[in-house]
């Protein structure tokens, strides 16, 4: 139990620094975290990374914010996209096939790392 606990701190603190130092895409960390480390199934690594990486964004947010480094111009309506489509990306989840999901995050996956060298 407490090795289990010792990787979840892990993924916890490496999952931080990689939101805390990108302003975003702990996320994309923490799901194969999960899943080698903590050998979750892909749909419960999935589940569990929304509710891992929303205080993480709260806590990236505030000291954003603290340091101006926002427009709430594009702030408040990126929020209402993210809300809308988190809500029907979750409510997706439960209805495609563990090899569909895995599909597309790989897809993501690689397409935002492409996208880093361009």
């Amino acid at each position: 139990m407490v090795k289990k606990n010792l990787k979840a701190v892990l993924c916890g603190l490496l999952t931080g620094a990689v939101n805390g130092l990108f302003g975003g895409g702990g996320g994309m960390v923490v799901v194969p975290l999960l899943k080698n480390l903590l050998g979750f199934d892909e749909k419960r690594a999935h589940a569990t990374a929304i509710l891992v990486i929303a205080p993480v964004c709260a806590a990236s947010a505030i000291t954003y914010i603290a340091g101006g480094y926002f427009s709430p111009e594009v702030v408040i309506p990126a929020a209402i996209g993210s809300v809308a489509g988190g809500f029907f990306g979750a409510m997706a989840l439960n209805k495609f096939p563990v090899a569909v999901v895995n599909a597309v995050f790989i897809v993501v996956m690689a397409a935002a790392g492409i996208r880093m060298l361009i």
